[in-house]
């Protein structure tokens, strides 16, 4: 069930086609118990007013033909589904009446046109009657009454008798004639024993068919630039070059198609904007950073001098900082899929044969479609603040089905709880020294987000006891 659920949820084709299909199903019974009793009453109808037509033009018949012949001429009429007969009663009861036609119809008809009146020769093919298998006569007298002629019937004589047996699934005509006999005609037949037993399931299975077809195929033209916009957007929220979708289907989808180009173009302008700006600003910045360290060069005091060259030294080294934050972001790096366990593990014996505590902790390896360069720079970040602050770090892999996580640990001092999401911040950072010897300068995480969220994906940090966890969370 849980299963079913699942592809409900996933599959907008089964959820508009089970949607159609049910109203279709709905409709259509709705309908067909409306119709059903008019139909069964139109088809009794049509049944009784042919009865009385034939048992009126027999009757002629008979009265026009020598009486050696009548009871001929009355049993050679019978068909499949009516017996006629003569008998010397002219108002028979009720359910002696009813008795003799069961008896007449369990004769087959074939046995009853040889004259033999009971079965047929040997080695002929089995003769058949209307009536079901292991029939009794009560089975006739189910419902059996006496009725009225039918509306627009035959020209029968006034004394003639009606009847209705067997749950109106018979229907009986007593016609008096001239030498003071009875011509009786009975019908017989269980034709609507069920709903199954009529072309209606056939009908709405094909109908059904149709409706399901037509619904995937019309589905599927929506679902398509559904599709490609979902693409596109996961694509755009990884940070590759998307290009602008085609602008086609319902004027629905269309709009949607058109909004998504509209917003990508605004994002990339946005961005472009703010990088340029930012590259302006550090470039700019050269300029009277120089001028400035000229102007120390010249101060007589050596402790002013040397207290002026470091802070113009910390500029210099926030406007490179901004400059590469620029680079970062205008750089357009290829998206190539990758073994994202040999880029870590790579990372950190870089890190490692330059004399950093650091450990790389094997599992199972992970490929990944990625910008490489601006992971390994992400990883590196994080990797040598853990280094800078705890003395070591732990580094390993973890897949899942809906993430891939680059987790990065130490059981340094950590970070409080409630500074989580400041550290983030360009520039800022937890000591106050502002000394780069023990805080750098306060970008490393920045980047690293920065670089994480062009991938779709982030970096968190969680505290361990002791220590701190720092994972690059990327979607699978």
């Amino acid at each position: 069930m849980m299963r079913v659920l699942t592809f409900w949820h996933k599959s907008l084709t089964v959820q508009l086609l089970a949607s159609m299909l049910v109203a279709l199903f709905a409709a259509q019974t709705i309908g067909l118990c409306i119709s059903w009793d008019y139909f069964r009453a139109d088809l009794r109808t049509a049944t009784r007013t042919e009865l009385s037509s034939r048992a009126g033009a027999v009757a002629r018949l008979i009265e026009s033909v020598p009486a050696e012949l009548q009871t001929d001429i009355a049993r050679v009429n019978s068909t499949d589904y009516t017996r006629f007969w003569i008998s010397n009663e002219r108002d028979p009861a009720l359910e002696p009446w009813v008795s003799e036609a069961f008896v007449r119809f369990q004769v087959p008809l074939r046995a009853l046109l040889n004259g033999s009146g009971e079965g047929t020769p040997a080695g002929s093919a089995p003769a058949t009657t209307p009536l079901p298998e292991g029939a009794d006569p009560t089975m006739f007298l189910d419902g059996a009454t006496w009725t009225r002629p039918v509306a627009g019937g035959a020209d029968l004589p006034a004394q003639a008798h009606y009847l209705d047996y067997a749950e109106r699934n018979g229907a009986g005509v007593i016609v008096p004639l001239s030498d003071g006999r009875a011509l009786n005609v009975a019908f017989y037949k269980n034709y609507i024993p069920s709903l199954w037993a009529t072309p209606l399931p056939l009908t709405l299975a094909v109908t059904a068919l149709l409706v399901s077809l037509v619904g995937v195929l019309t589905v599927r033209s929506i679902a398509k630039p559904l599709r490609q916009l979902t693409k596109a957007a996961e694509t755009l929220g990884r940070g590759e070059a998307v290009t602008p979708l085609k602008v086609c289907g319902p004027d629905d989808i269309r709009h949607t198609a058109d909004a998504f180009n509209r917003m990508q173009e605004r994002l990339h302008r946005f961005v472009e904007d703010r990088t340029r700006m930012l590259a302006a600003i550090g470039h700019d910045l050269r300029t009277p950073l120089t001028t400035l360290r000229l102007r120390a060069e010249l101060v007589e005091d050596p402790d002013l001098q040397e207290r002026m060259l470091a802070t113009i030294e910390e500029m210099q080294a926030m406007t490179e900082a901004t400059l590469s934050l620029a680079r970062q972001e205008t750089n357009v790096e290829a998206t190539r899929t990758i073994d994202l366990s040999a880029l870590v593990e790579s990372v950190c014996e870089d890190l490692a044969e330059i004399g950093q505590p650091v450990q790389f902790l094997p599992g199972e390896r992970v490929t990944y479609r990625c910008r490489p360069e601006g992971l390994r720079r992400t990883i590196r970040n994080l990797v040598e603040n853990a280094v800078r602050y705890a003395g070591q770090a732990e580094v390993r892999l973890v897949a899942t089905r809906d993430s891939v996580e680059i987790v990065v640990e130490d059981e340094g001092p950590g970070i409080p709880l409630d500074r989580h999401e400041d550290v983030f911040t360009p520039f800022f950072r937890l000591e106050d020294s502002r000394s780069r010897e023990t805080g750098g300068i306060g970008l490393g995480l920045s980047i690293a987000r920065a670089i994480a969220r062009q991938h779709g994906g982030d970096v968190v940090l969680s505290p361990r006891q002791p220590g701190l966890k720092a994972s690059v969370v990327l979607p699978a």
